[in-house]
C-alpha cells in the first residue's frame, strides 16, 4: 500500500522503518531537512521537506493515490487538521496520534466529525499497558486478546522456579493444562517450544491463558498472586497522569514524584485521590524519604531514558517492588534486554503495533482479518489474532493436517465464547477467532499461516 507519514519524530522513524520492512510504498513528510534525510537514507524511501499543513506538500507527497496517511507531528491540532485535509482531498483512511489528555473524553465525537480511521494516544496506549502488568506483578508483559477473554504472559523463570529443569509434558501433566508456553526467549534466541523441551532459569516465557486462571498457574509454580495496594511514579508527564487516573479507579494508592513545580500543581489539582510530590526523583534520599522499599510497583516514567534505566536499577537494589521503566528510545534495545531490568514499556512501539494492526486489516479484504497484533522478543517474533472467515482455508482441517509455516504456533481457538488449547485433532470453525504466535512476518490474512 501507498502510505504518507507526516512528521519525523521518534514514532515516526518507528513506524516508517516498520511499514518498509514490510514492503510498504511510504514517504514521509517533515518540515526538519537533517531529521527527513536521516529517516529517508535508512529506509531508503522518499521524503518530502515541508509542512503537513501545506497542501501541496501532501500532494507531493502523492496523496491523491494515498491508500493511509498517519499524522504524527508533536501537535495534536496539527495532525488532526492534516487529517482533515486529507479526507476532503483523497479517499484515503487517516490516522492521528492525539496525545493531549484535554481532547480525551472528545476523541470519539473528533474522530466522527472529521472521519478519521484512527486516534491514537500513545501515552494513553503505554499507561494501560503498565496498569495491566500492575494488576498481574508476576508477569513481565500482558497482553489481551479475545476482546479481554484472553491474554498472553510473559514472565522470568528463576532459579528456584518449579518450573526450573523441567519439560512442557511435564508442566502440562503435573501442573496445569489450561496454559499453552508458546514461545521462548533464551539468550536472545527464540523457541517455539515441543512437549519435549526443557525449560531454564533465565528463560523468558510466553504462556496464553483464558482470563483468570494465570493466577492458578503461577500459585502453582511458586509465584504467589500478590496484590499490588501502592505505586510510586517518577516522574508527572502524560503517562504518568494517565496511570494515577487507572490505579484510582482501581482502588491502589499512587505518589508521584515531579520536580517541575508548575507541573506538580496541576497534577495535584487533577488527580486529588493522589500524593504529589515537588522533587527530584533521581535524589535517593527523596525516594527512600518517600517509601520506596515498601511499596508494591515503581514505575520510572521521566522524560530521560537513562535516569529511568539506573532510577530502576536502584529500586531493584533496595526493594522487592515490581519495577517498570519507560523508554522511549529504541537505538539501544539489545542493551536494555541484557540489564536486569522486571518490565520496560517503549510508547513509540505500542503505536506502531497499533497502526500495524490497522493496516494490516486495511489490505486484506478476505474476512479472515489481522484483530489484534503484538511484538514479542523485540521485532522478532509477533501473537496474532485472526478472525476467521467463510473463505478460510484451514476451517474444518484438523491442525495435525494443516501445512503450517515452520516458527508458527496456533496456540488458542476462542469457539462460541470459549477459549479452547488446541491440539493435534482440534478444527477451526467460520467465526472463530485464532491466536498465532510466530517469527514470520508479513502475515496479513490467515491464509499466510500456512506454507
Amino acid at each position: 500500500m501507498k502510505i504518507i507519514i507526516v512528521g519525523g519524530g521518534k514514532t515516526g522513524a518507528s513506524l516508517t522503518a516498520s511499514l518498509t520492512a514490510e514492503d510498504h510504498d511510504v514517504t514521509v513528510v517533515d518540515y526538519n531537512a537533517n531529521r527527513l534525510s536521516e529517516i529517508c537514507n535508512q529506509n531508503d524511501i522518499m521524503g518530502i521537506n515541508g509542512d503537513g499543513m501545506n497542501y501541496s506538500s501532501l500532494l507531493e507527497a502523492g496523496l491523491e493515490d494515498a491508500d493511509v496517511l498517519i499524522a504524527t507531528t508533536g501537535s495534536d491540532e496539527q495532525n488532526l487538521l492534516c487529517s482533515l485535509f486529507a479526507k476532503r482531498k483523497s479517499d484515503c483512511s487517516t490516522i492521528a496520534r492525539v496525545r493531549n489528555p484535554m481532547y480525551l473524553t472528545e476523541l470519539n465525537f473528533i474522530r466522527q466529525q472529521i472521519g478519521i480511521s484512527l486516534i491514537i494516544n500513545p501515552e494513553l496506549a503505554a499507561a494501560t499497558e503498565i496498569a495491566r502488568v500492575i494488576r498481574l506483578p508476576s508477569a513481565i508483559d500482558v497482553n489481551p486478546f479475545a476482546k479481554g477473554k484472553v491474554e498472553l504472559l510473559t514472565f522470568k523463570i528463576t532459579p528456584d522456579s518449579l518450573l526450573n529443569g523441567k519439560n512442557l509434558i511435564y508442566v502440562r501433566n503435573k501442573i496445569e493444562n489450561e496454559v499453552l508456553f508458546c514461545s521462548i526467549e533464551r539468550d536472545g534466541e527464540f523457541f517455539i517450544p515441543s512437549g519435549n523441551f526443557e525449560l531454564k532459569a533465565g528463560d523468558k516465557a510466553s504462556i496464553i491463558t483464558p482470563l483468570k486462571k494465570e493466577l492458578s498457574f503461577f500459585k502453582k509454580i511458586g509465584i504467589g498472586p500478590r496484590r499490588i495496594k501502592n505505586v510510586l511514579i517518577a516522574g508527572g508527564g502524560a503517562i504518568a497522569y494517565y496511570l494515577a487516573r487507572q490505579l484510582i479507579e482501581a482502588g491502589i494508592n499512587v505518589k508521584i514524584i515531579e520536580k517541575d513545580e508548575a507541573r506538580a500543581n496541576e497534577l495535584a489539582e487533577r488527580l486529588p485521590s493522589a500524593l504529589v510530590i515537588c522533587g527530584d526523583a533521581s535524589d535517593k534520599n527523596l525516594l527512600n524519604e518517600e517509601g520506596l522499599a515498601s511499596v508494591g510497583a515503581f514505575v520510572t516514567l521521566t522524560g530521560i531514558d537513562e535516569e529511568n534505566v539506573l532510577l530502576s536499577l536502584y529500586a531493584k537494589e533496595v526493594t522487592n517492588a515490581k519495577v517498570i521503566t519507560k523508554i522511549d528510545r529504541n537505538s539501544f534495545n539489545e542493551l536494555i534486554g541484557k540489564l536486569d531490568l522486571d518490565t520496560v514499556i517503549y510508547p513509540s512501539a505500542i503505536t506502531t503495533e497499533l497502526i500495524l494492526q490497522y493496516v494490516r486489516t486495511k489490505q486484506n479484504a478476505m474476512g479472515n482479518n489481522v484483530e489484534n497484533l503484538y511484538k514479542l522478543v523485540e521485532d522478532k517474533v509477533e501473537a496474532l489474532e485472526f478472525k476467521i472467515g467463510e473463505n478460510a482455508p484451514i476451517v474444518d482441517i484438523p491442525l495435525q493436517k494443516m501445512n503450517l509455516k515452520d516458527n508458527l504456533i496456533i496456540c488458542g481457538i476462542l469457539h462460541e465464547g470459549k477459549f479452547i488449547i488446541p491440539n493435534g485433532e482440534s478444527t477451526v470453525s467460520v467465526g472463530d477467532r485464532i491466536i498465532v504466535v510466530t517469527s514470520q512476518k508479513k502475515l496479513n490474512d490467515v491464509g499466510d499461516i500456512l506454507k
